[in-house]
């Protein structure tokens, strides 16, 4: 199965990093988050990827085209114009590239990479987003299910504690940060049969993948959750990112799986 990314948006909340490249080309330890994101998908054998490029998807391509450049050490003999590489880290990714658009919304994006998906089934998510999401789990349950769509269901973590006060002003209950176990968001990390296309309506530039399609999905009862109770987490703003790289730093990387 091949693994469509969304690494087209402009990422304005973390616009700090965002300036000069895009967001899925934001380090953790060293290395772009997408490539922690192709990792997580090819430590379950999943290692076709199609990239939808938008905003600064020149620095995407020029990554992968000089891959080991940017992760081996070299000589360069500028007499005779050769290079030889040592300690070069390849990987088993295969990545297709593919300009969907600088102001294209998620559906949009999607819609034109069709062409490259071969009429098969296939695994969709976010240019920003990491879990220890069991993937090959995730397949299996499904195929299991035999609906045209499966989203991963997480649960946020708070940002802020929470009490209880009775009405004499008491504290009841006190709690630090803990996950909302009543909400269930989208976390991405989809599998989806090549039927989800008839869910789009003509020309989809102008429409989010999480709007429309997933909608129609939703009414037609064809979208199923596969609940996900592990490590999640997306980088959507710079405390985010600061946040994964502690994680890394530290060796509590919880979506290093590999």
């Amino acid at each position: 199965m091949k693994v469509v990314i969304f690494a087209g948006g402009l990422g304005t909340r973390i616009s700090e990093e965002t300036e000069v490249r895009p967001k899925p080309m934001v380090e953790i330890g060293g290395r772009p988050i997408i490539w922690h994101i192709m990792k997580m998908y090819s430590r379950h054998g999943f290692n076709d990827f199609i990239v939808c490029l938008g905003y600064k998807g020149f620095v995407i391509k020029e990554y992968f085209m000089n891959y080991f450049l940017h992760n081996a050490d070299l000589t360069v003999d500028l007499k005779n114009n050769n290079v030889t590489f040592h300690n070069n880290h390849s990987e088993s990714f295969k990545v297709t590239l593919v300009d969907t658009g600088l102001n294209t919304k998620t559906a949009g994006r999607l819609q034109a990479v069709k062409s490259y998906l071969n009429n098969e089934p296939f695994l969709l998510t976010y240019g920003d987003g990491v879990s220890d999401v069991d993937i090959s789990a995730l397949v299996k349950f499904h195929r299991e299910h035999g609906k045209v769509a499966t989203v991963t269901a997480v649960q946020l973590e708070a940002r802020f504690g929470g009490m209880d006060v009775n009405g004499d002003g008491l504290v009841t209950d006190f709690r630090e940060k803990v996950k909302d176990e009543g909400k269930w968001i989208n976390g991405g990390f989809f599998v989806l049969q090549p039927e989800v296309f008839n869910y789009f309506d003509g020309n989809m530039l102008d429409t989010m993948w999480e709007d429309e399609p997933l909608e129609k999905l939703t009414a037609n009862k064809q979208l199923v959750a596969y609940r996900h109770t592990g490590f999640w987490k997306c980088m959507d703003a710079l405390r985010d990112k600061i946040e994964l790289e502690k994680l890394w730093q530290t060796g509590k990387a919880k979506w290093k799986t590999w």
